[in-house]
């Protein structure tokens, strides 16, 4: 071959060279591309999933477990709605009791405040709660000495944590707010803090329950005097409260006083005998009790496990599995085992009604 075609070769074969370089380049760069935009596509997801947290139990403030008046004269009750759970056990004299838990809230006016009952103690500690009361029972008194109890007491108070209103009288007229109580809990050296995980297995999904019967009335009587009922509204997909036929609405707001969840826990209590003769309370609370779970209009049977006072009560549906609770605020309503309690709903399928007694 002559001098001139191999050159002309060889700068074909360069030129080749040079455009397959190119070529690979830009498919290398591609890729890279590619790739960082499907994981940058992947970090989005996942931080998209990340913060579909649950709201009504967040963040690391140690939680209020206030003692709330349920005594007809004080109501209404102000701070209801923005607790996150609310227990309602008997109490003497056929009365309820209201213990309503504060997370990650600011409120001006929680009350009115009551005294302390010893078995409510065990559903502070469970929360890892601070527990608030105005006085206390001998049993209580007892048992927040035994259990080394943090707790802010509104007679041992220097007169600024909790105060009394004038649009009730004494001893219905007691109330407290986050800030004071903060306040009180510092001075005493207490933890404000917590990393306990919730009580409940709340779940950022909506729980419909669907194998469960309806449930558009639920009517619970703690006792021949206090009968409590929830009414579904299936707007808002909340339960309004009423109590001996009165709806339960907010002291300062006048709005109902609603709730996501519903719990009832059906285990005895007992007359005490003690020197003081007051018909106060006990309540067998520890072992495996029977239950429901109310929510979204439907119910279904659960089991409710205690096995100490100190140790965190266990919701299983009639499987053994824990429970997914909606997020948002929760009522436990803690009633003997012998109380006549009905759920109540029309299938709007059927049109047919069904009503539960226990």
């Amino acid at each position: 071959m002559e001098k001139g075609g191999i050159k002309i070769l060889i700068a074909i074969l360069v030129v080749l060279i040079i455009v397959a370089g190119v070529v690979l380049a830009y498919k290398i760069t591609q890729d890279k591309n590619n790739t960082e935009t499907i994981s940058g596509e992947e970090n989005k997801e996942t931080v998209a999933v990340e913060e579909k947290t649950v709201q009504i139990f967040s963040g690391n403030d140690r939680p209020f477990a206030v003692m709330i008046d349920n005594h007809s004269d004080a109501w209404p009750q102000a701070g209801l709605n923005q607790a996150y759970m609310v227990y309602e056990i008997i109490v003497e004299g056929g009365e309820t009791r209201l213990m309503a838990l504060f997370k990650g809230v600011d409120l001006d006016k929680i009350g009115p405040v009551r005294s302390a009952r010893h078995y409510f103690i065990d559903y502070a500690m469970e929360n890892d709660a601070i527990y608030v009361h105005f006085g206390q029972s001998p049993q209580a008194q007892s048992d927040i000495k035994k259990f080394s109890i943090n707790d802010i007491n509104g007679i041992a108070e220097d007169g600024t944590t909790f105060w009394r209103v004038k649009d009730k009288y004494a001893p219905h007229n007691a109330v407290t707010s986050i800030e004071k109580l903060l306040e009180s809990a510092k001075s005493k050296n207490y933890r404000t803090t917590s990393t306990e995980k919730s009580l409940l297995n709340y779940v950022t999904d909506e729980v419909n329950l669907e194998d469960g019967q309806v449930a558009d009335t639920i009517t619970i009587p703690h006792s021949d005097l206090q009968t409590v009922t929830y009414e579904y509204d299936k707007e808002n997909k909340v339960y309004v409260r009423y109590a001996r036929r009165e709806e339960q609405t907010d002291w300062d707001t006048d709005e109902p006083v609603t709730t996501k969840n519903i719990i009832i826990t059906f285990c005895n209590n007992y007359t005490l005998s003690d020197s003081e003769n007051k018909g106060r309370q006990g309540l067998k609370n520890i072992g495996t009790f029977d239950g429901y779970y109310i929510t979204n209009g439907r119910a279904i049977k659960i089991q409710c496990i205690k096995n100490a006072r100190d140790e965190k009560t266990i919701y299983q549906d009639m499987n053994g599995n824990e429970i997914q609770v909606n997020d948002g605020n929760t009522f436990v309503n803690i009633c003997p085992t012998n109380a006549d309690v009905e759920i109540e709903g029309t299938e709007e399928v059927t049109g047919t009604t069904n009503t539960v007694n226990e």
